[in-house]
């Protein structure tokens, strides 16, 4: 990029490698915002109950299709929800059937709706040994669930304790390292070059957990894994910014109606994705590279998955601050849209 201080980007249109989309009255009003400004999603299955089946994973992308905005041109790349159950057939033949781009793992209990998550390991051992076989990532919640450990360590203990041990045992699987948010993690990725990459997500390379507990508790912020010191968040931008082909972008937005984020136990999860693109211009202009962001947010991703790069472009201008809603209305209530605590400068052009 040879202007030093650039009013205009033009990028191939950017994917988003973690997207929670919900159901129902909530996917109609969520979608529209990612469509407008991604061609892909890789969409999460940990709907109520979760998409564990190549049926279920069919019957929801066509309820996603059907709730597209008319002239769309919006991708959903459905995953299925790993089990203690799953059937290693079942996932091949989703594979096959072009149904299945991912299949997600949860630790059970380590984030909403992730009840029916793995527990024992060894039960999933035959599945992912299949997805090894054929190709088909695994995208990994990346926090183990022990009460015993920390909130705050739980990422690094489980690259240690399950991550690394899964890896030995079926190298050939591909992994992505979903919403990573530690050094320990960035590092993982660094130090093992085969078949891993890792996701980052727009609020974590802007929020430490300061933004959740100083002065009061956010609840607006609060996300799983929740954000961690600022030298990790520092780490993560270092990451994102830095060109690296295994680091792309994963935005986990994540709706939930502002009553149940105000709950005394309110739910996880931040909805960002209305002012993503905003978002990460910024992040990236602020650190000099703004070069970088095509590769983080439009081609890194596809790389990987290997899909190929997207043949449409959006640009991203820079002016006066927009002016984002700070919530939007669906039909269960409202949403609250992440807020990043500076001014916006940069909005994809209509």
């Amino acid at each position: 990029m040879s202007d030093r201080n650039p009013t205009r980007l033009t990028i191939r249109r950017p994917d988003d490698w973690h997207l929670h989309l919900r159901d129902g009255a909530m996917l109609e009003a969520v979608l529209p915002h990612t469509a407008a400004h991604f061609g892909r999603a890789i969409v999460m299955p940990n709907l109520v109950p979760p998409v564990v089946t190549a049926a279920q994973a069919a019957a929801y992308r066509d309820r996603i299709q059907a709730a597209l905005p008319e002239g769309a041109r919006f991708t959903p790349l459905m995953t299925l929800y790993l089990t203690e159950e799953t059937d290693p057939a079942d996932v091949a033949r989703a594979h096959a059937a072009g149904i299945a781009t991912a299949v997600k793992l949860y630790p059970a209990g380590a984030t909403t709706n992730s009840a029916s998550g793995v527990r024992d390991f060894d039960k999933v051992r035959a599945v992912l040994e299949t997805m090894a076989e054929i190709g088909l990532p695994l995208c990994v919640h990346g926090e183990v669930t022990d009460p015993a450990i920390d909130i705050f360590d739980r990422e690094a203990v489980f690259i240690d304790r399950v991550l690394h041990p899964i890896r030995k045992k079926v190298p050939d699987l591909k992994v992505v390292m979903e919403h990573v948010t530690t050094q320990d993690a960035v590092d993982y990725v660094r130090d093992h070059h085969k078949n891993l990459a890792a996701t980052i997500t727009t609020h974590h390379l802007i929020i430490n957990r300061n933004h959740i507990l100083a002065g009061g508790i956010r609840p607006h912020f609060y996300c799983l894994p929740v954000a961690k010191r600022e030298t990790h968040r520092v780490a993560l931008v270092e990451a994102a910014v830095s060109g690296d082909k295994r680091f792309f972008l994963g935005t986990d937005s994540a709706p939930h109606t502002d009553a149940n984020k105000l709950l005394p136990c309110g739910c996880a999860g931040i909805f960002s994705a209305p002012n993503t693109m905003s978002c990460l211009a910024e992040v990236f202009e602020a650190t000099g590279r703004l070069d970088k962001l095509e590769a983080f947010a439009s081609l890194n991703g596809p790389r990987f998955y290997g899909l190929p790069a997207s043949d449409e472009t959006i640009t991203l201008v820079k002016g006066a601050p927009v002016a984002y809603p700070a919530q939007i209305e669906t039909g269960v209530g409202p949403v609250t849209v992440f807020e990043p605590g500076f001014p916006l400068h940069w909005r994809v052009e209509a």
